[in-house]
């Protein structure tokens, strides 16, 4: 999501000496892979947007693998930007890399001020690493990598899958989902999972095309035509960001700003934040479901609270454009039109 949104935002400004690799053709994670690909492209601007990522429920599930992929592309890539002379490197942090009781809206400075939200521990411990990385490279060997620390990012190219996705992309899918089941119509639902595949066995490892296998599967993940299951009390706040808001931010640091100017790092978000059931009630008006939002507060809210202090990055000039509302509905919008050219 984030990579195809900086790739938008440097076209649209006339860059076309871009050169990128797909995961099949480069895997971060292998320190070999990666010097050889510095050693032969030799690229002088380098946005480190690559990571392992998803919600609470894949953080909790797959704790080792966040950890572990995650310090490694950051490893590599930011020792190979060194050791082959790029010029300038920006490298994606992430708001969860906060304490979870950080005072509110975090300011940079809050990094490594208190304990991490359990959650998600093993990713912020590796977005950690990845700063603290760029910081003291700079330092030793007078590098230029600077670090930005995103809120929530939604968007085109997001990841729709229920066991993986984040909150607004989940969503987004629960809703549109339930109003399939709500309006009788199973087999887009089908061919809806056949786009998407899910991270789970369907029902008792069923058949995708089995239509009483995916009822039951969604009944069982909280989504049916009548109403929709939330995790948590829905009192939790989130800020989000609309991905190409952030594509614009970061091209915008680029071009102007240095690792002196900017500091350890920089936070990129709206300075706005909201409930997840707020979040939830315009989601589903959005998508267009009449039933109701239930919420399960036996399941886990996540840090109570993460809005980002956005002040150093309005100073320089910066600032976030997109409304939720409209990034919700072209979310939507894009996510809706994937579904349509596949069912044709």
């Amino acid at each position: 999501m984030v990579g195809s949104a900086i790739m938008r935002r440097l076209l649209s400004e006339g860059y076309a000496n871009i050169v990128k690799r797909s995961r099949s053709e480069l895997d971060l994670t292998r320190q070999a892979e990666v010097e050889d690909f510095f050693r032969q492209e030799r690229p002088e601007y380098v946005f480190l947007a690559a990571a392992k990522v998803g919600g609470i429920l894949a953080n909790n599930t797959y704790k080792a693998d966040f950890i572990y992929r995650n310090i490694m592309i950051a490893a590599n890539v930011i020792h190979s930007a060194y050791k082959y002379g790029v010029k300038k490197l920006l490298n994606l942090g992430s708001s969860c890399l906060y304490p979870k009781f950080a005072p509110q809206p975090m300011k940079e400075d809050a990094l490594l001020t208190g304990s991490l939200e359990p959650t998600n521990e093993p990713y912020a411990v590796a977005k950690i690493s990845a700063i603290k990385l760029c910081r003291y490279h700079n330092e030793q060997f007078g590098t230029n990598f600077i670090s930005v620390i995103p809120t929530n990012l939604y968007g085109p190219n997001d990841n729709f899958n229920l066991e993986t996705s984040h909150v607004l992309p989940a969503l987004i899918r629960k809703f549109h989902l339930a109003k399939l089941l709500r309006e009788g119509k199973t087999e887009e639902i089908i061919k809806d999972f056949q786009l998407h595949p899910p991270g789970f066995n369907l029902a008792d490892g069923g058949n995708p095309r089995d239509t009483e296998s995916l009822i039951f599967t969604l009944e069982k993940l909280g989504i049916t035509g009548n109403y929709v299951v939330l995790w948590g009390s829905g009192g939790a706040y989130r800020e989000f960001l609309y991905v190409d808001d952030l594509a614009d931010a970061c091209v915008f640091i680029m071009l102007n700003y240095d690792f002196k100017d900017s500091g350890e790092a920089v936070n990129i978000g709206t300075g706005k934040d909201l409930k997840i059931k707020e979040l939830a009630s315009l989601i589903r008006e959005t998508v267009g479901f009449e039933g109701e939002i239930l919420f399960d507060p036996s399941k886990p809210d996540g840090t109570p609270r993460k809005l980002l202090d956005v002040s150093r990055i309005e100073a320089m000039g910066w600032k976030a454009r997109t409304p939720l509302e409209e990034g919700i509905r072209k979310t939507y919008e894009w996510y809706s039109s994937l579904n349509n050219s596949a069912h044709q």
